[in-house]
């Protein structure tokens, strides 16, 4: 599927400031795809996609996350994880994308999981560091992102962890485990 067909597909899925916020994702993507060795051409289809169903409706989110093969776990947790999982299950039964790497970095744009995949790093941060962004600490991320990507993943996991606890809300166990193994990882150099 070419850049166009596909941007004109999650247009129809999203308000404005979700596409635009797309676009941002994707030509970050591109970049850090460029910078880190991975195929641009699945950074740039997982980019696109990442956010297929996050203007779905909670109630059939919830009802994909029971009917089909995703984690229940998921509906103990803040719905704003929901849309991962759910849009990468979408994004293969409506828009036919089968290839499991692109499906797993949307899966798991929000998230994170033990062993991610360059291409998952790569969606994770752009998502997290694309231009539209405005918060304390982002510029950081961005200059991390583009020298150490692991860094700006573990920055992009602490911020959120401790965000969420500033807000007194739960933390989906994937994202702990995430920042555990990305810390093990570095150890390990």
């Amino acid at each position: 599927m070419n850049r166009e067909n596909a941007l004109h597909i999650v247009k129809q899925q999203m308000h404005e400031k979700r596409y635009t916020h797309t676009i941002g994702v994707m030509e970050t993507a591109i970049e850090l795809a460029k910078l880190y060795g991975v195929d641009e051409k699945k950074a740039e289809m997982a980019a696109i996609f990442h956010d297929y169903a996050k203007c779905r409706a909670i109630s059939e989110m919830e009802e994909i996350i029971k009917r089909e093969d995703l984690p229940k776990d998921l509906l103990c947790y803040n719905k704003e994880l929901w849309h991962a999982p759910v849009g990468a299950y979408l994004v293969e039964k409506e828009v036919g994308i089968t290839d499991s790497e692109i499906l797993q970095a949307i899966t798991y744009h929000t998230s994170g999981h033990e062993n991610m995949t360059m291409l998952d790093k790569v969606i994770y941060v752009a998502d997290y560091i694309e231009p539209g962004r405005k918060f304390p600490g982002v510029e950081e991320a961005r200059k991390l992102a583009y020298t150490d990507i692991n860094q700006a993943l573990l920055f992009a996991l602490k911020k959120t962890i401790q965000f969420l606890m500033e807000k007194n809300q739960t933390i989906y166990p994937l994202t702990f485990q995430t920042y555990n193994a990305v810390i093990k990882e570095e150890m390990s150099k």
